[in-house]
């Protein structure tokens, strides 16, 4: 069986084919329902062979294929590792045809695969490689100068996503890790006393590591949340503050800086800060780039909203939930959520590196927030499943303990994008519904 899937973006053939070759691309690519790493990249679409790990040490390799590489026309790819390719067939295509307004990518899968299975992943994927590119031009607008970008965290959710649209879109990433480095590309990084030639030669610091927010509020747990984001940002600040390196610092925050219940007020990056524990621990994280600041480096906290995406986070944890039927609102459900996709969330990023115009928080988060039940109703819709099995509200306490679940699961927070909204920032999927929709590979590209 040969299952084929085709669509037209509007960028020239040479572009689309440069993108499929640079580092990152199946990251940005891999569908992010589906349980699959990338333990080894490619470094040659003409010969090179990726690893791919699924669960239970499953081990998927795509060795291209010298015999079809044929730049820019083509590329392609087949499993070769057994037992895998023992049971299972795949020769993967990937034709590249001029066309009068843009390129017609076709993939033609020669597997055992059923169609089904296959079509949400390639309307995915081609939906993800028409969006990145439009990205790219207008992040163009902005710098069209390659740049080397420095990322703590890139590991991370937010990391990996925003590490691999910042290296197809032609920037060189050098990842900051706490381990001995183990790729060119890698620095190894103290977060108490940063090495003083840790960022040489770089142009812009993201600042993304911290221990994740979710868990119960203890004091122990609150402490690590306290330690691991704001002492390592002063220290980076004080770094890029003498100068010689990076000339634009961009750190993670979030809208826990407005409190955890602000009812129907509309918070913009200009409302007061509100009150409880990570309203305080955002103003001090904030507060930490000001050496960086005073010494005239552009600064850019990012405070983002709930990111979407089934791969992790909120989202992940209830779409298996929500797949078996299971899932439904949280509490009463009349609480406002704001939320961005992870792939709007790495545009807000790269937008903070590269335009010059902004400095200071700002909000990442879309237009348009829902309130809790909006959110059950309409992944359910996605999914095609009901959502029949609400959540009490007193039910995140046990998890999380009384603090925990009022700052984190029941919070109540109408944010609004204000600075990106007045720069005229354009969000990908601006509206939940057709985020998800992008999400599940539940469209189907022109």
């Amino acid at each position: 069986m040969v299952f084929r899937y085709s669509s037209v973006v509007p960028a020239p053939r040479d572009e689309v084919f440069e993108w499929h070759a640079r580092p990152g691309a199946f990251t940005r690519l891999a569908p992010p329902w589906q349980p699959v790493r990338l333990a080894a990249e490619a470094d040659s679409l003409r010969d090179g062979v990726a690893v791919l790990s699924f669960p239970g040490g499953v081990r998927w390799e795509a060795a291209h294929l010298p015999e079809r590489y044929d730049p820019p026309r083509r590329f392609a790819d087949r499993l070769v590792n057994p037992p895998l390719s023992t049971v299972l067939s795949w020769t993967h295509a990937h034709d590249f045809v001029e066309e009068a307004d843009g390129t017609r990518v076709v993939d033609k899968v020669a597997t055992s695969v059923p169609d089904a299975l296959l079509r949400p992943m390639f309307a995915y994927r081609h939906a993800q490689l028409a969006d990145d590119l439009a990205a790219g031009a207008r992040a163009r607008a902005w710098s069209d100068r390659p740049l080397t970008v420095a990322v703590t965290g890139a590991g991370g959710l937010v990391g990996r996503n925003l590490c691999a649209l910042l290296t197809t879109g032609g920037h060189r990433v050098i990842r900051l890790v706490r381990r001995a480095p183990s790729h060119p590309d890698e620095r190894r990084w103290d977060p108490r006393e940063p090495a003083a030639d840790l960022l040489e030669g770089v142009d812009a610091l993201v600042h993304l590591a911290g221990e994740p927010i979710f868990g119960r509020f203890t004091e122990e747990h609150k402490a690590e949340l306290w330690d691991s984001r704001v002492e390592p940002t002063r220290a980076l600040a004080a770094l890029v503050a003498r100068g010689g390196g990076p000339r634009v610092f961009v750190t993670a925050s979030g809208i826990g800086y407005y409190g955890p219940d602000r009812g129907e007020e509309v918070l913009t990056e200009d409302s007061p800060r509100g009150e409880g524990f990570l309203a305080d621990l955002v103003a001090e994280w904030e507060a930490a780039t000001g050496p960086a600041a005073e010494a005239g480096v552009r600064c850019v906290q990012v405070r983002t909203g709930i990111v979407q995406t089934p791969a992790g986070g909120v989202l992940g944890l209830q779409y298996p939930l929500f797949a078996a039927g299971l899932g439904g609102r949280l509490g009463d459900g009349r609480q406002w959520l704001s939320w961005i996709g992870a792939d709007d969330l790495s545009d807000v990023y790269v937008r903070a590196i590269l335009d010059e115009d902004l400095a200071g928080p700002i909000n990442g988060v879309t237009p348009y927030p829902v309130r809790g039940a909006e959110h059950a109703r309409l992944l359910a819709k996605t999914l095609r499943r009901p959502s029949l099995f609400p959540v009490p509200g007193w039910a995140p306490a046990v998890l999380l303990g009384k603090e925990g679940a009022d700052e984190m699961a029941l919070a109540n927070q109408r944010v609004a994008p204000g600075r990106l909204a007045r720069a005229g920032h354009r969000f990908r999927y601006p509206h939940l519904e057709e985020a998800l929709a992008h999400l599940f590979g539940r469209t189907e590209p022109v």
